[in-house]
């Protein structure tokens, strides 16, 4: 015999929505992280790392953070995830690997072609990362009916005390975060949470006596160990840095034109590392060893098209030139001269002063002289007129004490 039909009531009800909590909950997030691509998740307390409301105000005393303004604007906010947002409960803090496909400090030999970060060399973190994160948290928040915010650099959150608290990693001598599974090649992420989620123990440090990110680096940018001055840091210089280089870090900074690897491609722990498997990450072939006659000639739209979608653009365009004639400057190569030449018009005083400085390095002092009283006596910027000025006096090709007559 048939069964009767349903009535309506019953088939308009439905069983109620399965609410996830504790272990449950995280077991599902972790599985769902590692779908979109994050290859480390763990948790911690928003007051796991008090030590920071100490540690944050005595660098900022120190100056240490140089020209980035927004680092002590909201310190509060980042010595405190409960000040930034009351309702977090825990923090989930998440690792995308993006390792490189070869060794960084093999492009400082290539002293005719520009150095670029191996995280700018891709697609920028911020947008990839930022959107997995939405992802996982709209999945945390219907799982288990909770809120969250997430946040990618862009916010006032300490991630990497955060990932250390949460077993993550440590915080290497040279301040990045190392874990032992991923090396230092690591993107993080983070997601505030008003569920209450078991945390992880933190990880030990485990640098031991290895100092080889502390001395390897060309600017002496760590007073000392676990310790950074981002004044000096090429990093810093080559992307926060508004004005010109500091003319005592300009022949350090070699090719170099946007960040610097080499107190990560030292680390020991990178024997773990992988290959950046998350595809929109990966790295630009034409972003690997750039030509730096090519980049010395790109206007505003011409770079805007050229680094758009990565971290480069971010940095602007006269930022850009100013690291690329720095470049020149340093190549050892009077071929790149012309190059230089050519931006002796520029709009920008920062571009005209690296300019000068490139060409004192790299021509004689009959030329360069010649140069000046051609394109040099109308120059109405101060800066530029000291940099004509310092490079007339070492007489050209970077040979100080030779003054030009």
């Amino acid at each position: 015999m048939n069964a009767s039909p349903p009535t309506q009531a019953a088939r308009s009800t439905k069983a109620p929505r399965k609410i996830l909590v504790g272990a449950d909950l995280r077991r599902a997030v972790e599985a769902r992280a590692r779908l979109l691509g994050f290859e480390a998740v763990r948790v911690t307390r928003p007051d796991a790392v008090p030590e920071i409301r100490d540690r944050l105000p005595a660098w900022l005393a120190d100056g240490h953070h140089g020209e980035m303004d927004w680092m002590a604007e909201r310190a509060d906010q980042r010595a405190d995830p409960a000040t930034l947002w009351p309702g977090v409960r825990s923090v989930i803090v998440l690792g995308m690997n993006y390792g490189p496909e070869g060794n960084p400090l093999a492009l400082l030999a290539r002293r005719e072609r520009g150095a670029i970060a191996a995280y700018a060399q891709r697609r920028d973190y911020h947008e990839v990362v930022k959107g997995k994160l939405k992802e996982l948290g709209g999945y945390l928040s219907a799982k288990g009916d909770v809120r969250v915010k997430v946040f990618v650099d862009t916010a006032p959150v300490m991630e990497k005390p955060l990932a250390a608290a949460a077993g993550l990693g440590w915080q290497g001598k040279h301040t990045v975060l190392v874990s032992r599974d991923l090396g230092n090649w690591l993107l993080l992420g983070a997601i505030y949470t008003s569920a209450a989620l078991e945390p992880d123990a933190p990880e030990g440090d485990h640098c031991g006596s290895c100092r080889r990110c502390l001395d390897i680096c060309p600017t002496n940018a760590f007073p000392a160990p676990y310790q950074l001055d981002a004044r000096r840091c090429i990093s810093y210089l080559t992307i926060e840095h508004a004005g010109p280089i500091p003319t005592e870090f300009r022949a350090a900074i070699g090719n170099r034109i946007f960040g610097c690897d080499d107190c990560l491609a030292v680390c020991p722990w990178n024997k773990f590392a992988a290959v950046a498997a998350e595809g929109r990450m990966a790295a630009r072939a034409d972003l690997a060893a750039p030509p730096l006659a090519d980049l010395a000639r790109l206007d505003d739209a011409a770079f805007r098209a050229r680094f758009a979608g990565t971290p480069v653009k971010r940095t602007g365009r006269d930022r850009f030139l100013r690291n690329v004639l720095v470049a020149i400057g340093n190549s050892g190569a009077p071929s790149l001269a012309d190059a230089a030449e050519a931006n002796l018009s520029d709009p920008s005083p920062l571009v005209r002063g690296m300019a000068v400085w490139a060409l004192g390095r790299l021509i004689d002092p009959a030329r360069l002289r010649d140069l000046f009283n051609a394109r040099g006596l109308g120059e109405t910027d101060g800066v530029v007129r000291d940099e004509w000025r310092l490079a007339l006096d070492s007489g050209g090709s970077g040979m100080p004490g030779h003054a030009a007559s």
